[in-house]
């Protein structure tokens, strides 16, 4: 890490298990708090105040003197207390557009088609009514405008309640920082940062506060995206690069990211004061944007919409141009209204968006339970179009708790746990004086550090800021005390001081620290008259090439000939095959260390002197699979989704864990050289790339790739690759290649493609993914880029929502086809034979709309709390480009199947109900103005009455029809007898309550005196209650003979007979 100002060594202090990462060289005055010179006063407004930023301008010193700290010291206890009451450390939302949330709950959905409907039923009324206008007309506006009431107050409850469930799950993210008071490095509640706090970065971390650089490594990168919209990494820096403090390069702003490097800053602004803080207030609420299922539902809402409002006009066309001349007196306007209001209400599933503002609360209900956090709740849809889950390996697969289980040198390699009893089976200690270099290694190179809060705590319940690997190491190497061999970490760290580092990045795949050993005189810290050293830590793989030399159990140097480097590969490669993550450290004496150069040219010197190296040993880390992983991959597997791993492990390694977890179950594994092999015998290049993907009859095949691989893969490579293998490790990738994979998935196969990670070189494939899953002990740039993030590390979750998200898709469609062919079609028939043929009405506006708006909304939600067909889980995911929320099989099974069943049942009642009285078919049929006062002996009254009581009929026959309808779309395949809504793995007691339900709002509406005297409502001959019953058995006995089909025959009825 770079510093900013000479060293006083004096000032530095270290505590045990502790140390400042690197050590600063500072001259800095303790000042006391004081009114320091203050500048003008700031403007209230935002874009003035992060104008007048200026502490990027000052000098390192000026800054630890204008906040009262200290480089070393940070702040002391009583200067935090006192700051704090500046208040917490956090940034208002913008304010809420209530009344934009207001009005999309009252026009939302199909409200708007409500409202259109009330004010034309305000109009039959009066104007239009006459001097006496019907009361039904008043009665009817007065019912859609509690309609109107009930969805919006429904959607407004939905959303409240679905916000304060994730709200809650939210608060369960502990954003921590690390920061520098009374001499320790503490990690402390971000809120509960102060300005001149000086905060400690690593990479992977959020940003918490608005600081100013005043050290950093010299590989420091900063991800701005959440403030420019830039992906590009940006350099950090000590010094300011523009007068601008948003373009600036020694400023970390709040709620950005360090991708690369480590970097320590002083707090300037905190909460509502930083940039991020001051531009929220300026944007205001930030943008909605639709879902994949929120898509289809507006769609599917534009479209039915646009037919009923069609048919709503053509309605009234006719009744102007022809039915009111053709046939004089046979509707009045006000009349027609009415029955034309069908044609709004018929066609309209006032249930679909109900029950998709329902999902949500009950997928936040079970999310909550898992510990799942959802950015938006309706993406879970799109984890049930999921095609493909490439996964990373450390802390996802495995449970990122590493810890060093075997060490080698050269002549000698044994288990950590054995390693006291080898050393006292030894004739002298000695025979392992090589432990004291690997120990001087692993402790001095590593990025890692204790949090002094829980110093007292045994090593391995300690607190660890830093990576797994990492902090492996840094348990391994403080735990390691043998005075024998004069090993001890408290001496070790109190005698060797940091003074530079490069920190591991996924690119170079390794670390270097440069150290030098030191010594006290008189209370300073002095160097020695020795030789800095230079260690580093990383991949074998990439290290051996530079190493020259090698080192004994003993501590002796020996060369590094062919034979040894035979002998460590192979052993890399053993432990690599068994899981094991292998390290390689090394080291180099520095001869000549120049004075006062600049951060760039140290690095430019330190690669330059990355050769010639002494391995000094390998260590091998055990990263165990998370115990749920391996049925958990099985359960993804058979739900038809290809599981690839991309890790930035050793291939060797990568795939022995693969093989543990199930993701890679075939013997023989096929490599690049067999991948262009296929790519040169086939010609793939006129191969639409939708249609790439492995069919069902294609036998498994097993692929790894390495990141040097993927830089030398074709299109045609990709083809063969994406097409034809199901079980895929991608090992030694970089960043820059993850992302590279996803996209090139992506682009074939229509693939859904979901990412798991939680590293900050997961977070640009998290981003391109089509849904980024992150794990809560993830980094917080992998939390940000991600869609989900799996607050309790279950890997078990990811099915789960799997299924939620199918569920949800799958229970959606069970709706529109329970509402569609009653609640539209059979009504929509009512109107046409009133409209086309001449027929009294079958079925009253005031019944039209209380069946689609009260009837069928109370069953239709029961579907929502269907729990997930027995195959859900084993069918192929859903394309989500083809595979539409309602499709030809769809409208066939509404139109042609349940639908054909329902109107002609329907009206053969009302038929049946008026032959009872007198008129057959053709007195009924075609009758236009001839039914008016004496028709067939009739007066006007008593016609009036068989009308009323008809449409009750034909009422009570949808009703009562609807159940077998229900019963029936609740499987796709299985009998009702296996899945009984009563009891059992099906059980939804839900289906029952609404039915109860359903027939009492029918009761109400037949027996209740108001609404007789206003809807003209009125009880049916008792006969009437029967027939109903049994259409909807017939109903469901001629889907038991569909579902009979398709179990019979899978494949030949699969177009035909599945519908849904």
């Amino acid at each position: 890490m770079r510093d900013s100002s000479p060293r006083k060594s004096s000032e530095q202090e270290r505590a045990p298990g502790y140390g400042i990462q690197i050590g600063y060289r500072t001259l800095s005055i303790r000042v006391e708090e004081k009114d320091l010179p203050s500048k003008a006063k700031q403007s209230t407004d935002p874009a003035d105040a992060i104008a007048s930023i200026d502490v990027h301008l000052i000098s390192t010193d000026e800054v630890y003197t204008r906040y009262s700290c200290h480089p070393t010291v940070g702040l002391e206890e009583a200067a935090v207390q006192r700051r704090s009451k500046d208040g917490k450390n956090v940034i208002s939302p913008p304010p809420t557009q209530y009344w934009k949330k207001v009005l999309n709950y009252i026009f939302g959905g199909f409200n708007f088609l409500m409202w259109i409907a009330f004010v034309v039923t305000i109009l039959s009324y009066k104007p239009l009514g006459g001097s006496s206008p019907a009361a039904v007309n008043l009665g009817v506006a007065v019912l859609l405008m509690l309609v109107i009431i009930i969805s919006a107050t429904f959607y407004a409850f939905v959303d409240w309640n679905a916000n304060r469930i994730m709200k809650s799950i939210k608060s369960l993210i502990a954003h921590e920082a690390a920061v520098i008071r009374d001499g320790k490095q503490k990690l402390i509640p971000a809120t509960d940062i102060v300005v001149g706090d000086i905060v400690v970065l690593s990479t992977g971390d959020r940003i918490p506060a608005d600081l100013r650089v005043v050290a950093a490594s010299s590989d420091l990168r900063f991800d701005r995206s959440l403030l420019t919209g830039e992906s590009d990494m940006v350099p950090g820096s000590l010094e300011a690069t523009s007068d601008n403090a948003l373009e600036t390069r020694n400023l970390a702003l709040t709620s950005t990211f360090v991708t690369q490097g480590t970097c320590n800053g002083i707090v300037f602004a905190t909460g509502d004061r930083t940039v991020m803080g001051r531009l929220v207030k300026m944007s205001g609420e930030t943008k909605f944007k639709l879902t994949t299922i929120q898509k289809e539902i507006w769609f599917f809402t534009k479209v039915i919409s646009s037919v009923a409002f069609s048919m709503f006009g053509i309605s009234l066309l006719l009744f102007g141009v022809w039915l009111r001349t053709s046939y004089p007196g046979y509707d009045t306007i006000s009349l027609a209204i009415m029955n034309s209001i069908g044609c709004l209400t018929a066609f309209v599933p006032q249930g679909l968006p109900l029950c998709f503002a329902l999902s949500l609360t009950i997928i936040a209900r079970r999310m909550s339970k898992r510990h799942i956090l959802v950015k938006n709740l309706a993406t879970i849809e799109t984890l049930g179009c999921m095609s493909v889950l490439c996964s990373d390996k450390t802390g996802t697969l495995t449970a990122g708790k590493m810890a060093v289980e075997s060490i080698a040198f050269l002549d000698h390699h044994l288990l950590v746990s054995e390693m006291d009893e080898k050393i006292s089976e030894a004739p002298e200690p000695r025979f392992f004086a090589g432990l004291s270099a690997l120990h001087h290694t692993a402790r001095l190179c590593n990025g890692a550090k204790f949090d002094s809060a829980t110093a007292d705590l045994p090593i391995h319940e300690r607190n660890v800021k830093g990576d797994p690997t990492d902090t492996a190491l840094l348990r391994f190497s403080e735990a390691m005390s043998i005075p024998a061999l004069n090993i001890d970490t408290s001496a070790l760290l109190s005698s060797w001081r940091k003074l530079f580092e490069i920190p591991f990045n996924s690119k170079n795949k390794w670390m270097l620290s440069v150290v030098q050993e030191t010594r006290t005189t008189g209370g300073d810290i002095t160097e020695r008259d020795s030789q800095a050293w230079i260690l580093v830590k990383g991949a074998p793989d990439i290290l051996l090439k530079s190493c020259t030399t090698v080192t004994r159990s003993d501590g002796a140097v020996v060369p590094f000939d062919e034979a040894s480097r035979q002998y460590m590969a192979e052993l890399q490669s053993d432990w690599s095959s068994e899981g094991q993550r292998v390290l390689a450290l090394c080291r180099k004496p520095l001869d000549a260390l120049k004075p006062n150069l600049s951060p760039n040219d140290m690095e430019e010197l330190m690669y330059s002197e990355l050769c010639n190296l002494t391995l000094v040993g390998l260590v091998g880390i055990r990263d165990p699979p998370r115990p749920d992983v391996p049925s958990s991959v099985a359960i993804i597997r058979r739900a038809g989704v290809r599981v690839f791993m991309v890790t930035g492990d050793f291939k060797l390694t990568a795939v022995a864990i693969a093989r543990q977890v199930g993701i890679i179950t075939q013997h023989s594994v096929d490599t690049i050289d067999d991948v262009k092999a296929a790519s040169s015998e086939k010609h793939l290049t006129d191969v639409p790339l939708p249609s790439i993907k492995p069919s069902d009859d294609d036998p498994i095949r097993a692929l790894v790739l390495t990141g040097e691989d993927v830089s030398a893969l074709t299109s045609l490579d990709w083809h063969i690759i994406v097409g034809q293998y199901t079980e895929i490790v991608f090992a030694r990738t970089t960043p820059d290649q993850k992302m590279k994979i996803v996209e090139e998935i992506k682009a074939r196969g229509d693939n859904t493609v979901a990412v798991t990670g939680d590293g900050v070189n997961d977070a640009p494939a998290l981003k391109a993914a089509d849904i980024g899953v992150a794990m809560g002990s993830g980094s917080d740039v992998a939390k940000e880029a991600a869609a989900l993030i799996l607050l309790n590390n279950d890997f078990a979750s990811i099915p789960v929502a799997i299924e939620m998200g199918r569920l949800v898709f799958d229970n959606l469609k069970k709706v529109t086809l329970y509402l569609m062919p009653v609640g539209s079609y059979t009504e929509f028939m009512a109107v046409v034979t009133n409209v086309v043929f001449g027929m009294q009405i079958p079925l009253s506006s005031y019944l039209q709309v209380c069946f689609s708006i009260t009837n069928d909304v109370v069953m239709s939600i029961s579907l929502m709390y269907e729990k997930a067909e027995a195959d859900l889980m084993m069918r192929k995911p859903r394309n989500a480009r083809t595979d539409r929320l309602t499709d030809w099989r769809l409208f066939l099974q509404i139109y042609l199947f349940i639908g054909l069943m329902s109107w002609p049942c329907a009206m053969s009642m009302w038929f049946v109900y008026m032959d009872q009285q007198g008129l057959g078919f053709h007195d009924v049929f075609l009758a236009y103005n001839n039914w008016t006062d004496g028709y067939h002996g009739y007066t006007i009254a008593q016609l009036t009455h068989f009308v009323n009581v008809g449409q009750c009929v034909y009422y009570v026959t949808m009703v009562f029809m609807q159940y077998g309808n229900l019963l029936a779309i609740r499987n796709r395949r299985v009998s009702l007898l296996q899945s009984n809504p009563l009891w059992g793995p099906r059980k939804n007691i839900a289906i029952p309550i609404g039915m109860v339900a359903t027939a009492l709002i029918a009761v109400t509406n037949l027996y209740g005196p108001s609404l007789q005297n206003v809807f003209q409502t009125a009880p049916i001959p008792g006969m009437f209650w029967g027939p109903p019953f049994a259409f909807g058995l017939g109903i469901l006995c001629m889907d038991e003979v569909r579902k009979l089909i398709v179990r019979t025959y899978p494949k030949a009825s699969a177009n035909l007979f599945l519908f849904s």
